[in-house]
């Protein structure tokens, strides 16, 4: 009987959305639906601009446009069922598919702060040690990186889903959340979910502190090395390469720190708050990331503008 019992699993979850904030679903809907058409538009130009102008055929570029991707896969894996449940009120989402949803979205985000190590390993290199940049950042060099980071992303994740499938759901199946988060789904179940919790804490502290960490120190080797530069124009000149990338990793790390400190010790954060910044986090980051780099990178703005305004070029030549 303990077996059967221990066997029995809810076969849906239902999906509140923004807690508190259900009259306002249609209206949240907006933003949401903006934000992920802007992010498959901007993240597309990126790419495109990219494949066509040969200049741009660096490693730099190479990290940007799987950045892009990565960005893309994101916010697609996460922005139509918000969608659908703030304006089609599809609320109830199959058990497994909510955990492959989960699965992808952790998975996406490692990713996305392994690539963002990459890319301050790629200034680091530009800036401390020009001469070897050639040699050391070889294009097979770049795909190894990504192959890298993609790889410890997947089975890094992978356990969560799997632990999750081990535990019994009886009568909780409601998740005050706009898309199926670990920690959120974890805490449904009429179990133990110690070995879940901590495995989910040492995957988001070891991906956290390492990857903050290399990027710390690839960012301190830098600002020695540029402050060494003997003129003013060739360490602004330096310091402005890195300006997209610093950027980026503030709007990617920033939301992402509140929303991991706010399911472990912000009680008192409304639950609302927590779920609006928590889907900002994965909607955000993704539509910046270009507007960043094709601002503060002269070669893609300059490309860009040429794809779209060929006749402003030609005048400006």
């Amino acid at each position: 009987m303990a077996d059967n019992v221990t066997h029995h699993y809810i076969s849906s979850f239902f999906l509140v959305g923004v807690p508190g904030l259900q009259d306002f679903h249609c209206w949240i809907g907006i933003p949401v639906c903006l934000l992920f058409a802007f992010t498959l538009l901007e993240n597309n130009v990126i790419i495109i601009t990219v494949k066509l102008e040969p200049s741009l055929h660096q490693p730099m570029y190479f990290f940007l446009c799987m950045l892009a991707m990565n960005d893309m896969a994101l916010a697609s894996s996460t922005a139509p069922q918000m969608l659908a449940i703030f304006w089609l009120g599809a609320h109830r989402f199959d058990f497994n598919i909510c955990l492959a949803q989960m699965y992808f979205i952790h998975t996406f985000c490692i990713i996305e702060s392994a690539l963002l190590v990459a890319m301050a390993f790629d200034r680091y290199v530009a800036i401390c040690i020009p001469l070897h940049y050639a040699t050391i950042l070889t294009t097979p060099t770049v795909i190894k990186m990504g192959l890298a980071g993609m790889t410890r992303a997947i089975f890094t994740v992978l356990p969560c889903p799997l632990l999750i499938k081990r535990l019994p759901y009886y009568t909780k199946y409601v998740i005050h959340h706009a898309y199926c988060e670990h920690m959120a789904v974890v805490k449904l179940a009429s179990a133990n979910t110690l070995i879940n919790r901590a495995y989910g804490i040492s995957v988001a502290l070891s991906v956290m502190v390492l990857d903050l960490g290399l990027i710390a120190t690839s960012y301190i080797k830098i600002l020695q090395a540029v402050f060494r530069l003997p003129s003013q124009n060739a360490r602004s000149k330096a310091l402005g390469t890195c300006a997209a990338h610093v950027c980026t990793i503030l709007v990617s790390y920033t939301p992402a720190l509140f929303s991991f400190l706010t399911h472990r010790i912000g009680r008192k954060v409304p639950p609302s708050v927590h779920i609006i910044f928590a889907s900002l986090y994965l909607l955000v980051p993704p539509t910046v990331n270009p507007l960043v780099y094709g601002v503060k990178t002269k070669q893609i703005r300059d490309q860009v503008i040429g794809l779209f305004f060929p006749n402003r070029m030609i005048s400006q030549k």
